[in-house]
């Protein structure tokens, strides 16, 4: 998922990119943008993407006949 070939072209993902606060970012193309924005100039960086965090794992649906041998 990190590093699939179609990336959402976002302004927190760019290179160009530096984050200032919580919604914007400091573009060395454009200036001030939102985070969700886009332009042209985009470049991806991999570095910059945080990944979703994993689905946490539902142990209710088994018993303890399960856990033994």
């Amino acid at each position: 998922m990190l590093f699939r070939k179609k990336i959402e072209r976002r302004c927190a993902y760019c290179a160009h990119g530096t984050a200032l606060e919580e919604n914007q970012i400091l573009c060395a193309k454009k200036g001030l943008r939102g985070e969700s924005d886009r332009c042209r100039k985009f470049r991806y960086d991999p570095c910059k993407r945080v990944p979703l965090k994993p689905k946490a794992l539902d142990v209710s649906r088994y018993e303890q006949e399960d856990y033994s041998l």
